[in-house]
């Protein structure tokens, strides 16, 4: 009889454990355990505004060369990669006919100095000859008034006068045509080793050699890019920014880049350039970053993160932006009372990328606000005000 009270006694023990350790886990784990949260209060400092943007590694100064005339490539001296000078030879094209055309224009102004100097013998003689039938004239004049030669003399010697004259005239306009035969065939001669000196393909600047598209024995037409050729100090990032955010965006606003090659280098830049056409596709807006000294060996096309900033408030109010929230469409923050919270409407200023968001008004620089929650709160809600959330075993 006594074991059978015993055991009932234990059984009631066990019972009234199991009951105690569910109370206490309803009370402390369950519905009705405070909910715990993290608090602050109000800091002061400088807020800085930024926008962040991915973007692209481009070359302000990016040339292109090709042909300007159909013709097949005779050899291409460069590859990708090659670092190369100004003016120096990268790609030539087959000549053709145009080593001929050169010495046929050459020909041909040799021919029009041949003639300029036949025209200027033949204008002299014909100088002297008038000169010398306006002498004869004069002679004749004088001798008519002595009586010694007739009237149809002095007539017959003005016209000599007038003929030579008008042979001086024809002198003059042959050595005129031929200065301009010469002119032409010097122009003529130019034109074709212009045209000849276009089948050298030259670096414009110190560059790097970025694209080789053709290879020798290809015909290529007028324009078709053979060679690619970039000014490595002429880099910079041509970035997309929201257009909710460009709009704070001015030229010379201090910016950071991080090459994906180097994550852990951040490069200083500045904005050189907003463009002001926006893609109405995507919603964003261009924008480039020139940047402060351009880094070594980036190649163009590398994906970079950008961050521009945009503007420095003084001594600005501010709590940590987890601490917002958005209750029956109206900002606020959750506010702690005497361990009871209340939401309270407020007017925010600016964000920051590092989590920080302005009080415009709406709380004292003492009052403490909940910043990290376990759930939903509402008004009055139980809570507990714990360090953190995470507990250590996680």
């Amino acid at each position: 009889m006594q074991a059978v009270i015993k055991s009932r006694w234990r059984l009631a023990l066990i019972g009234l454990l199991i009951f105690a350790t569910f109370g206490w886990v309803v009370a402390t784990q369950g519905p009705l355990a405070p909910i715990k949260v993290t608090i602050t209060t109000p800091d002061t400092g400088t807020l800085t505004t930024s926008v962040f943007g991915i973007g692209t590694v481009e070359a302000r100064r990016s040339y292109v060369l090709g042909p300007t005339t159909p013709s097949r490539i005779a050899e291409v001296l460069v590859d990708v990669g090659d670092r190369v000078q100004a003016g120096q030879l990268l790609a030539q094209m087959e000549a053709v006919d145009l080593d001929q055309r050169v010495e046929s224009a050459r020909l041909a102004a040799e021919r029009a100095e041949h003639a300029i100097r036949a025209a200027q013998a033949s204008l002299a003689e014909s100088k002297s000859r008038h000169k010398l039938a306006q002498a004869d004239l004069l002679r004749y004049e004088q001798m008519r008034k002595d009586g010694h030669v007739s009237e149809q003399d002095i007539l017959n010697k003005r016209h000599e006068v007038n003929a030579t004259g008008a042979a001086v005239d024809a002198s003059f306009a042959n050595l005129q045509a031929a200065r301009h035969d010469r002119e032409r065939a010097l122009s003529d001669a130019d034109g074709v080793r212009k045209l000849r000196e276009q089948l050298r393909l030259t670096s414009p600047v110190d560059g790097i050699v970025t694209a080789r598209h053709a290879e020798p024995g290809t015909t290529m037409v007028a324009g078709q890019p053979i060679i690619e050729v970039i000014d490595p100090t002429s880099l910079w990032v041509s970035a997309r920014i929201d257009q909710r955010q460009a709009g704070s965006i001015r030229v010379d606003q201090r910016a950071e880049v991080i090459l994906r090659s180097a994550p852990n280098s951040p490069q200083p830049a500045r904005v050189t350039r907003l463009d002001w056409v926006s893609d109405p596709v995507t919603e964003e807006r261009s924008v480039n970053l020139s940047f402060s000294q351009t880094p070594g060996s980036v190649p163009v096309g590398e994906l970079v993160e950008v961050t521009i900033w945009t503007e420095e408030i003084e001594n600005a109010r501010w709590i940590p932006a987890a601490a917002r929230r958005r209750v029956e469409q109206q900002d606020g923050v959750w506010v702690l009372n005497d361990e009871s919270i209340t939401f309270r409407v407020m007017r925010f200023g600016v964000s920051t990328l590092d989590g920080r968001v302005q009080i415009i008004d709406g709380l004292l620089q003492n009052e403490q606000v909940v910043v990290h929650t376990q759930q939903a709160l509402t008004e009055g809600a139980n809570i507990k005000v714990v360090s953190s959330l995470i507990s250590p075993t996680q």
